[in-house]
């Protein structure tokens, strides 16, 4: 049985095919569009999708929708009605984008791939995320918490999985929505809304938390985790530019500068930056209040993800908790969830917002509609598009690149391994990309993470992004709790995904400079040889020639654009970056070679 999932039109719009489930590809569209969380309807990842499945449409027995439209415009009109006539602008751009495409999704779906309308299924926003967590994991029952912006009127739910049912027990409704809550305050700091939210992540640690009392006048916690947003401070479920007002800027002030060189007397000045500005302390001092806002909204929602983690535990008594949901991506909230909760195993998918739920509408069509028993556990995130060796040479011969390529994985991996201890910095696209927003190995670039101007240089370099985000150590699974506090690192899935924040132990700091953040953690990816034989093969040799098992790993992408999918981008972005050397399947390629 052939089963199509499909999620869009809010963001990071995706495909995902099963067949008799069995996850056979998964992929983003922005990774075919290059459109940066691309939210259109996804007709090349759909079309990856069935070619790698050898399908053509009319082999689907089904098409599962991850949501249900009609529903979610019910909300926007309510909505609209309600704050009329502030809302005039909202209702007006709904009307226009909702009665075009957006309302009319299974006519869309029998255009596209000329299905007949008996084949064409629609979950609900929560039920997928639900199911794209909890279907994917290898646990028999569980606990379930989505938490994301809002999806058709939801914003959280707490559920229970069990076997092929899933079962939804509470859940929170819009406007009050803690990914909403946290989106405004990514605004307020300078970031584009359902971009930028990891980067109030990475600003938390050079603050702290001294304004969560201010945080608190916003939003109401009950002991359970539910909450209320006191809505007079907010305006996004009527404006569609702004999520805060006047009274939000009356209690934090006026909102970060988006261009604004972020810079504390922690985070030093990056040279790339240019010549220090004379008033370089009055800056710092303005930096350091916007770093402690970013602290403490962090602490506020991981407080919120706290109490409703722990609920769920009292109210189900399950010891294995799957997550899924944009707020799922906060890593940092996802360690203290297993450390301070008594769930003893934690399952989160990597692309856990809403691309995820294409992946989540096609397990519920298979699972709890059709009632098919389970046999799919996901268990690395290699799910997109592969390019090989002949692909691959044919365009560097035809660009007249020159390359070296290596026969077998033990000479390749020597040469990168030796570039990375010279401080070489490597573009590393190997195999299928990864399926969600973070680079696992695949599409990857590498660094010596033992080098403390190895983050400087990697920004500079390549990525020109801001000095105050971290990048991540890749670890091997077998050797991850030498260096970082996570006790049984190979059990643990988050840390596959790069889905953990967790200490980076004292005494091995001084070893990971480049990867220690300034609050002395890592946001680590376990990497196991069954899920990642070469990439493994790679750490481990780095590691038998330095001594430590971590490389650097950040997304093989510039700033502002996705991560590679082809050779041509690889080598594109390789050519445009300060990057070293690229490696492409089994060939190299030198900078100083062009």
């Amino acid at each position: 049985m052939n089963i199509l999932g499909i999620s869009c039109y809010f963001h990071d719009a995706a495909a995902a095919l099963l067949r008799d489930g069995d996850l056979v590809a998964a992929a983003e569209e922005e990774r075919f569009t290059r459109k940066k969380h691309d939210y259109a309807f996804p007709q090349n990842a759909i079309e990856f999708c069935l070619n790698l499945g050898g399908l053509r449409p009319s082999d689907l027995d089904y098409v599962v929708f991850f949501e249900k439209p009609f529903i979610k415009f019910e909300r926007l009109l309510l909505s609209s009605m309600q704050t009329f006539p502030r809302s005039q602008r909202v209702f007006r751009e709904a009307m226009i984008s909702w009665l075009g495409d957006k309302l009319w999704i299974k006519h869309l779906i029998q255009k596209r791939l000329g299905v007949p309308p008996s084949k064409i299924l629609f979950s609900e926003h929560h039920l997928s995320h639900a199911a794209s967590a909890f279907f994917c994991s290898p646990f028999e029952e569980s606990a379930i918490l989505t938490v994301d912006g809002v999806g058709e009127w939801t914003t959280a739910s707490l559920g229970v999985g069990k076997g092929t049912e899933i079962k939804q027990l509470k859940d929170i409704r819009f406007p009050h929505s803690i990914g909403l809550l946290y989106s405004a305050f990514t605004a307020f700091l300078g970031f584009e809304v359902n971009e930028g939210e990891y980067k109030v992540m990475g600003m938390a640690p050079f603050g702290k938390p001294r304004y969560v009392d201010k945080v608190e006048k916003l939003i109401r916690v009950m002991d359970d985790g539910s909450f209320e947003l006191d809505m007079d401070y907010f305006c996004f479920h009527y404006s569609p530019e702004n999520t805060f007002n006047g009274k939000f800027t009356q209690l934090f002030g006026p909102p970060r500068e988006p261009q604004a060189y972020f810079f504390t007397s922690n985070s030093g000045y990056p040279s790339y930056f240019g010549d220090k500005p004379g008033n370089y302390g009055e800056l710092c001092k303005q930096n350091e209040y916007y770093a402690d806002i970013a602290a403490s909204i962090q602490k506020v929602t991981e407080e919120v993800l706290l109490k409703m983690a722990r609920y769920v535990h009292r109210e189900t008594g399950l010891k294995r908790l799957c997550m899924a949901g944009g707020v799922a991506l906060n890593s940092v909230a996802n360690g203290r969830i297993i450390r301070e909760t008594p769930f003893e195993e934690l399952y989160v998918q990597p692309s856990a917002g809403d691309g995820g739920g294409a992946i989540g509408a096609a397990l519920y069509g298979y699972h709890a509609v059709l009632g098919k028993p389970r046999r799919f556990v996901m268990e690395h995130a290699y799910w997109g598009e592969a390019h090989g060796p002949g692909r691959i040479e044919k365009f560097l011969k035809d660009s007249n690149i020159p390359f070296q390529r290596f026969e077998d994985d033990d000479k390749l991996v020597d040469r990168v391994a030796s570039e990375l201890v010279k401080g070489k910095v490597i573009g590393w696209s190997q195999g299928r990309f990864e399926w969600g927003p973070r680079a696992l190995g695949n599409r990857s670039i590498l660094a010596d993470p033992r080098r403390p101007d190895m983050k400087d240089i990697v920004n500079v370099k390549i990525k020109f992004r801001e000095p105050f985000r971290p990048f991540a150590p890749s670890v091997l699974a077998e050797s991850a709790a030498e260096y970082f506090d996570l006790q049984e690192p190979g059990r643990h899935y988050p840390a596959r995904f790069m889905l953990y924040v967790v200490d980076v132990k004292e005494k091995q700091q001084d070893k990971l400079p480049a990867i220690t953040h300034v609050d002395g953690t890592g946001r680590l990816q376990t990497v196991k040889r069954e899920t990642a034989p070469l990439y493994h093969q790679l750490i481990k040799t780095f590691g038998q020639a330095t001594g430590v098992p971590v490389v650097l790993n950040t997304s093989f992408n510039l700033k502002g654009e996705p991560i590679v999918n082809t050779p041509e981008e690889a080598f594109r972005t390789f050519s445009r970056s300060g990057m070293d050397a690229l490696v492409l399947d089994h060939y190299f390629i030198e900078k100083e070679s062009l």
